[in-house]
């Protein structure tokens, strides 16, 4: 077995960063003038703004307008080397890591892998209804909705003609929201005039959530504004069922079966499966639960960020510890890289490390066109002006100025035409 080694005359301790997202991308930029050798490791070349996916789905945007090289991001930065792998094993005794028949060797590690989609074991699901966790995932929902329009130019029988403009969202939360929104703008506005033998704003776009509220992150009376808001643009929204069947006919719920072609999944998440390598306390979705400095019990050198953490832990000692664990959304990500690296600088000096304290910045989801909810600093609304802090936050959230600067010409584009300007 071949065990990778930094090459260095100076002994620095060496940090692995697994993981390439908001989390892992931030603490990598954070010591970039600390005296460490960092190796970030991760199985894209790039990093993504993984919360306009759905507008990479939904035709709005291009993969490359949210996706930017990790190399390219890190390429000033002297202490840092991007490793293009796949992590198959994590073996804490000896400070190890593998990749393939490899071993790289860490002095700290930090877990930075995120989610994936969890199906609650129905296996057969994830082909019939796919989640939004990557640009190929994207790409393949895209293809899927616009191969229903034209399935259903071409053919004669109502049935199917009905079953190819059923769009199924499964899962209110901002992601399947976000969705929905987008499906209800393509049939009726962006398709409107392009098809002779159907009229896309026909088209069914179907919400089912198996809560009684939308946006369950959220309060009130933003999951209701919400609601209101999807059903005013032609979103047909269903509460407090369960999907209990999804096969190539579309799905069930309860005794009632919908016929669609398109069925999109976003009603559930489950750790990456690199932490089946960590003998460590788990939650029920396979979140570590971490200390309050966001390692993990009994190795002061292992972290973990994102949302692989399950942080359930109190401003203050003498504080009872909050009831739910923090959101799984991008800030969660982006304060923990940066406490951690608080955290690695603290050892490096020799003082003690910090709690990590979240700052909640407002949680926001869009609607459609113009419309939008937000709930930013204990003051909650919708509306337009909700939209246009959702477009500004989103756009300079994204890394590089050149990604910046095209989802902005694109939007302008959106707005204004209507139309979408990647329907490839």
């Amino acid at each position: 077995m071949v065990i990778l080694k930094h090459n260095t005359s100076k002994k620095l301790p060496h940090l692995v960063i697994i993981g390439g997202g908001f989390g892992g991308l931030t603490l990598a930029k954070s010591l970039k003038r600390a005296p460490i050798k960092i190796t970030l490791v991760d199985r894209q070349n790039h990093h993504l703004f993984q919360p306009l996916l759905y507008q990479v789905a939904s035709a709005v945007l291009s993969p490359g307008d949210i996706a930017v090289p990790i190399r390219w991001v890190l390429r000033k930065q002297s202490n840092t080397k991007v490793l293009l792998a796949e992590v198959n094993g994590i073996d804490t005794a000896n400070k190890q890591i593998k990749i393939f028949n490899q071993t790289l060797t860490y002095d700290k590690l930090v877990l930075a892998t995120g989610v994936r989609n969890d199906y609650f074991g129905n296996k057969e699901w994830p082909k019939y209804a796919p989640g939004l966790k990557s640009v190929d995932d994207a790409l393949e929902l895209r293809h899927r909705i616009l191969m229903a329009y034209e399935q259903a130019e071409w053919t004669t029988n109502p049935e199917e003609q009905r079953k190819n403009l059923t769009f199924v969202v499964v899962g209110g939360g901002a992601t399947g929201v976000e969705m929905a929104g987008a499906l209800s703008e393509i049939a009726r506005q962006t398709l409107l005039k392009d098809f002779r033998n159907i009229n896309s704003s026909d088209a069914k776009v179907i919400l089912i959530e198996g809560s009684n509220k939308l946006l369950n992150g959220f309060r009130e009376p933003i999951p209701e504004e919400a609601r209101n808001q999807l059903e005013s643009i032609g979103v047909e929204v269903i509460t407090n069922k369960q999907v209990t069947k999804i096969d190539e006919n579309g799905v069930v719920y309860g005794e009632k079966r919908i016929n669609a072609s398109t069925v999109f999944w976003a009603a559930g998440v489950r750790a990456s499966f690199l932490v089946n390598e960590l003998d460590t306390p788990k939650d029920w979705m396979g979140r570590i639960i971490v200390e309050p400095d966001c390692s993990i019990p009994n190795h002061p050198e292992v972290f973990v960020i994102g949302d692989l953490a399950n942080h359930q832990h109190a401003k203050e000692e003498k504080d009872p510890p909050p009831n739910n664990p923090l959101p799984g959304v991008a800030q969660t990500a982006i304060q923990m890289g940066n406490h951690v690296a608080k955290c690695i600088n603290a050892d490096l000096a020799g003082r003690m490390r910090p709690r990590f304290i979240y700052k909640n910045l407002g949680n926001m989801a869009t609607v459609g066109r113009s419309k939008a909810v937000a709930d930013i600093f204990g003051i909650r609304f919708a509306g337009m002006l909700a939209w246009f802090i959702w477009l500004f936050v989103h756009l300079m959230s994204i890394v590089g100025f050149r990604n910046r600067l095209i989802v902005l010409i694109q939007w302008f584009w959106s707005y204004l035409s209507l139309q979408r300007g990647a329907r490839l």
